[in-house]
C-alpha cells in the first residue's frame, strides 16, 4: 500500500503543490472531509495539545451542517481549504458541474462566517480522491493553490490496522511533507490512534507543524 506519493506524479503535474520545498524540520498536516462532530473536535484538541497548526479541506455540506465547528477551526488559527460542496470526483463530472460545486462550497464557508456575499475565504483547493482533469486544473489554478500530498495516511481504510497506519505514516514523512488525515467517521478509528502519536513523535524529533 503506497503511503508516499510516487515520484513521477509531481513531474506529470508540476503546477500542483505536492510538498513544501524546505530543508527545515517542518511538516504540514492536512485534514479532509470535515467538519463533523467528534472527529474534527478530536483533531482540534490533539493539535492544541502540541501547539500544532494544520490545514482543513472542508466539504461545503459539512460546513453547512456544522458551522460552529468550522468557525472553531479558524478561531484556533488553522487554515482552511475548499474540498467541493458534495465531495465530487472530478473525473466523473463535467468541468462546469465541478466548478459550480466548488463555488457552492466557497459561498457556504463565507456565509457561515456571516458574509452572505460569498467572498472567497480560502486560496487552497484539494480535489476529492485526488481526481481532477487537466482542464479543471487549468481553470482553478488561476484562483487557487491546488494542494495534493506527499504522504497519505490511508486512515480511511478499515482493513488497515491503526498500528500500520501509524507506522507507514511515520516512515513516509520527511521535511516539508504534506500529510493527509481525514476528520471523518469512516477514518476516525485509525486517525484517532495515529494522529496523537505522529504529533508526539515529530515534536520530540524537533519538528514544527505549520498550516499552509
Amino acid at each position: 500500500m503506497i503511503h508516499r506519493t510516487p515520484f513521477f506524479l509531481p513531474l506529470l503535474y508540476p503546477s500542483l503543490l505536492w510538498r513544501v520545498p524546505t530543508v527545515a524540520n517542518e511538516i504540514y498536516l492536512t485534514f479532509d472531509d470535515g467538519p463533523v462532530n467528534g472527529a474534527t473536535e478530536f483533531v482540534l484538541e490533539s493539535l492544541a495539545t502540541f501547539e500544532a497548526k494544520a490545514t482543513f479541506f472542508c466539504i461545503g455540506d459539512n460546513v453547512r451542517k456544522h458551522p460552529d465547528i468550522f468557525k472553531r477551526i479558524i478561531r484556533q488559527g488553522h487554515s482552511i481549504g475548499n474540498h467541493t460542496f458534495h465531495h465530487l470526483n472530478g473525473w466523473k463530472h463535467t468541468t462546469d458541474q465541478y466548478i459550480a460545486d466548488i463555488r457552492q462550497c466557497e459561498q457556504t464557508m463565507a456565509a457561515s462566517l456571516g458574509n452572505d456575499k460569498g467572498v472567497y475565504i480560502s486560496r487552497f483547493f484539494r480535489p476529492p480522491y485526488g481526481r481532477i482533469s487537466r482542464e479543471q486544473i487549468r481553470l482553478l489554478k488561476q484562483e487557487y493553490t491546488i494542494v495534493m500530498w506527499d504522504v497519505l495516511s490511508v486512515d480511511y481504510n478499515r482493513n488497515l490496522s491503526p498500528e500500520a497506519c501509524l507506522r507507514n505514516t511515520l516512515r513516509a514523512a520527511r521535511p516539508g511533507s504534506i500529510i493527509v488525515f481525514h476528520d471523518s467517521v469512516k477514518a476516525e478509528k485509525n486517525m484517532m490512534y495515529a494522529l496523537p502519536r505522529v504529533l508526539d513523535h515529530f515534536t520530540t524529533e524537533g519538528y514544527t507543524f505549520k498550516p499552509l
